[in-house]
């Protein structure tokens, strides 16, 4: 096994090793058949889903923000739909 790099096969039979590498030399790459199937760090989830803002300041910042565009709402009703 390289250093960082695991099959699901290893992975699932030293699962609490897995764990203790991430959080001790960074991200540990799960492989299956030979392709990654996962990367496994806390630092980096947290890194990757760190949010960012609130949507508000979302579209505050967007390039769109001052761009000419109108959306009307149609006016006639939605089409019946038989379920």
């Amino acid at each position: 096994m390289k250093r960082g790099k695991w099959t699901v096969a290893e992975a699932k039979s030293r699962f609490s090793e897995l764990l203790d590498r991430a959080r001790s030399h960074g991200p540990q790459t799960v492989t299956r058949h030979g392709r990654t199937a996962a990367i496994v760090s806390p630092e980096e989830w947290e890194r990757k889903t760190k949010r960012t803002g609130n949507l508000a300041e979302f579209f505050a910042a967007s390039p769109l923000r001052n761009a000419a565009i109108r959306i009307e709402r149609r006016k006639e009703r939605p089409r019946k739909v038989d379920l």
